[in-house]
């Protein structure tokens, strides 16, 4: 409004668009309007001015009030961290002066215990005295916790609580040394039964009148070292020492008897003998001597002391029972367990008499609630048995398989092993067969061949089998009737613990007798019936006892057919490669025979006719370790083979011979005439030797090459006129034994290059 105008006045546009009709106030005139614009200004300027004057002042006032804020704060806050610092400084101070004083509280303590400590120690009250040594030892490590105070003295103090801690224990062990006294024997006799009974333990029990009022000494003496914390040290020393000297030879010996002797103030424990001839305790009387033990140890004294919380019992019973039970198990109730499954009702009594010794003990706190080893083992009878008695089996099988082979018995097609007789089966094949039969319809024919066989068919040929193998067989018989009258696991363990035992003559026999096995026939012609032996009777055992087994067994499972064909893979390759030996041993003394040729000169002559005899001793040798040991026909294939392979040999060298003189012939023939004379010989299975003859004249059906060496005896005493006779056109007995090459071979040998022997030669063919 530079122009002085009132505020106002209005434009008269601004005045339209109202709607309605306003009515415009007057103007005034141009001299009016600035006289009254000088009239408002003078009296405003006053106000303007005043106003100004104002703000300067209150902008002075603010900055005065600002430098006075500003002066106050610093102040404050200087004399606030004065304040701070003091009170922080007191603070510490008074924490050292606290540490200091619970040090000093503490260091005063240390020594009182000390003190008190010695004052107990000379007044016998070491319960006191070991109370207070742990008061000090608690002072000290309180001391000894405080970080960043340490104390030059408080190595001092470890020193010397350490030295009156074994002082204390030195009084106390010898204390302890009164109270319980062990004589025992020599370290080096101490496994005898003489040695055990010089073992005496001397208990203390009573006070002398000085002790009266502090206490029995033994409940003081295992009170401080309750204290101290080395009762189970000593405990356990007493303990081995009562488990070596005491409890096991009460276990080991069944002779031995304890019993005490009660003085004024002393109890001796010691032995006497009274049966040294008993082999085993019963578990019955082995519990009563070791109840009757601990009852005369002073078990209840430590339980009487009220800040224990275990029982001295409980405390010595941890530490030994396992191993006294263990011991007990071993040697005590192993022996217990019946041999016989009849035997096991009895075996009741046992398992009463281990759940009242375990009552016992628990009674007397030795035990605690908890059903131990022991007992456990006592009711599981029927496994241990059955464990047992395959172990039994198992061991008395071993012994058998590495007994003598060559302990032999014969044995015939009547003789068979003493079976146990058995019920006969509630369900079967055998009554369903019945029953079937009685179905069948009368116009029904009966198909069965009246030809009936032999009943010694399917029966084992007569030969020679070890003892043992004989026994084995037994043993696995009986076992298998245990099984019969036993409970299903105990049948499972048994029936598969003799199918063990064979399995485990697959593997032992052939091992642990295999030096003998190579260089003597007869073992190995034993050790072959022994297989075959126990082959035949693997044949038929499970079925014997397929129904009498567990139903488990009777699916099928009850059977030993699967072991047969080992069985007799293992004797027929153990008598195989004796057979290999022996042949090797033929050819070998063939070898030195000169191969047969020049027989005109005395030293080849006489190197043959030795290797032939050599070769006749060693089959005659061989006739006789085998006569009456194999069966017939399997001693006649053998000898026929052996024979064979020499005859074959002789045929093989002298059919090999370029030029044969009459001489060589002569003399060939004489070798010849002796194998054939003295060959049968051999054939000796039975020791009747008219028996055997018929055997010796049936060499050619065993000896396949015997046709073949009596034609080339032949061919060298014969002219060309008789060979050609006898191939026949390859018709003939030598046409059937030698080929056309062969023969023309010996010709060539045996004849001179003439037109007869050319003409001889053109027939052969």
């Amino acid at each position: 409004n530079r122009s002085g105008c009132p505020a106002t006045w209005a434009h008269p546009r601004s005045l339209t668009g109202l709607g309605r009709a306003v009515t415009l106030p007057r103007v005034p005139p141009q001299g009016e309007v600035c006289s009254a614009i000088t009239s408002k200004y003078s009296e405003f300027l006053p106000s303007a001015q005043s106003a100004e004057e104002l703000v300067s002042q209150v902008d002075g006032l603010s900055g005065s009030i600002e430098l006075l804020r500003a002066g106050i704060e610093e102040q404050v806050q200087r004399d606030l961290n004065v304040a701070v610092a003091e009170f922080t400084e007191l603070k510490q101070q008074l924490e050292r002066d606290t540490l200091v004083l619970s040090i000093l509280k503490k260091l005063q303590e240390f020594d009182t215990a000390i003190k008190e400590y010695n004052t107990a120690l000379l007044e016998k009250k070491y319960v006191v005295a070991a109370q207070q040594l742990e008061k000090a030892r608690s002072s000290l490590k309180m001391l000894e916790s405080r970080k960043g105070f340490e104390l030059k003295i408080l190595k001092a103090l470890g020193t010397e609580l350490t030295v009156q801690t074994q002082n204390m224990l030195y009084h106390l062990g010898e204390e302890w040394q009164k109270l319980a006294v062990w004589k025992l024997p020599p370290s080096k006799e101490s496994s005898s039964l003489e040695s055990v009974m010089h073992s005496e333990l001397h208990l203390c029990t009573l006070p002398s009148k000085e002790e009266e009022i502090a206490g029995p000494p033994v409940a003081s003496v295992l009170q401080a070292f309750a204290v101290l914390g080395e009762l189970r040290t000593k405990l356990k020393i007493f303990g081995q020492l009562l488990l070596k000297y005491i409890l096991k030879p009460l276990i080991s010996y069944p002779s031995l008897q304890p019993f005490t002797e009660e003085l004024s103030d002393v109890v001796i424990l010691r032995f006497r003998c009274e049966d040294p001839n008993l082999d085993h305790s019963s578990p019955v009387e082995v519990f009563d001597k070791i109840k009757f033990i601990l009852e005369s140890l002073p078990l209840e004294l430590l339980g009487k002391w009220k800040e224990c919380r275990v029982t001295l019992a409980e405390l010595l019973g941890d530490m030994i029972w396992e191993e006294l039970s263990d011991c007990l198990i071993q040697n005590c109730l192993v022996n217990s367990i019946p041999t016989n499954s009849s035997k096991l009702e009895q075996y009741i009594e046992v398992i009463k008499s281990t759940e009242e010794f375990e009552k016992a003990l628990k009674n007397m706190q030795f035990l605690k609630g908890d059903t131990t080893d022991l007992l456990k083992y006592a009711r599981n009878v029927n496994s241990h048995f059955a464990n047992k008695k395959c172990q039994d089996v198992i061991v008395a099988a071993r012994n058998l398989m590495t007994s003598e082979i060559h302990n032999t018995v014969k044995i015939t097609p009547d003789s068979c092993v003493a079976l146990p007789k058995l019920p006969d089966p509630g369900s079967g094949d055998h009554l369903k067969m019945q029953k079937t039969s009685k179905q069948l319809p009368k116009e029904m024919v009966n198909l069965e061949n009246e030809t009936k066989l032999s009943q010694y068919t399917f029966s084992l040929p007569t030969c020679r089998i070890s003892s043992s193998v004989e026994k084995l067989m037994e043993l696995a018989y009986q076992t298998l009737l245990e099984a019969t009258a036993s409970t299903d696991q105990c049948c499972i363990q048994l029936f598969y613990s003799v199918r063990n035992i064979f399995q485990l003559f697959y593997d032992v026999v052939p091992t642990y007798h295999k030096e003998n096995l190579q260089k003597l026939p007869q073992l190995a012609a034993i050790h072959h019936n022994n297989c075959m032996y126990i082959a035949h009777h693997l044949l038929t055992m499970g079925h014997q006892f397929r129904y009498r087994l567990t139903n488990i067994l009777c699916d099928g499972a009850a059977t030993f057919v699967d072991l047969v064909p080992g069985f007799r893979r293992l004797g027929m390759e153990c008598f195989l490669a004796q057979m290999r030996v022996q042949k090797g041993e033929i050819l070998e003394r063939l070898s030195s025979a000169r191969n047969f040729s020049n027989m005109d000169d005395e030293d080849n002559y006489s190197a043959a006719n030795k290797a032939i005899r050599q070769v006749l001793h060693q089959l005659k040798r061989l006739g006789k370790v085998w006569q009456d040991v194999l069966p017939v026909n399997i001693y006649c294939k053998a000898m026929g083979t052996l024979l064979n392979t020499a005859l074959s040999e002789i045929v093989t060298r002298i059919a090999a011979l370029e030029d044969i003189s009459a001489e060589d012939a002569d003399r060939l023939y004489s070798l010849c005439r002796i194998m054939v004379e003295e060959g049968p010989q051999v054939f000796t299975p039975l020791p009747e030797e008219d028996k055997n003859k018929k055997y010796q004249e049936e060499v050619p059906v065993y000896v396949q090459k015997w046709m073949t060496f009596k034609e080339l005896m032949i061919i060298l005493q014969a002219n060309l006129q008789e060979i050609v006779d006898q191939w026949a056109d390859g018709k003939g007995p030598l046409a059937a034994e030698f080929s056309p090459a062969e023969v023309k071979s010996l010709i060539r040998a045996l004849f001179q290059n003439t037109e007869r022997r050319a003409a001889a030669l053109a027939k052969i063919k």
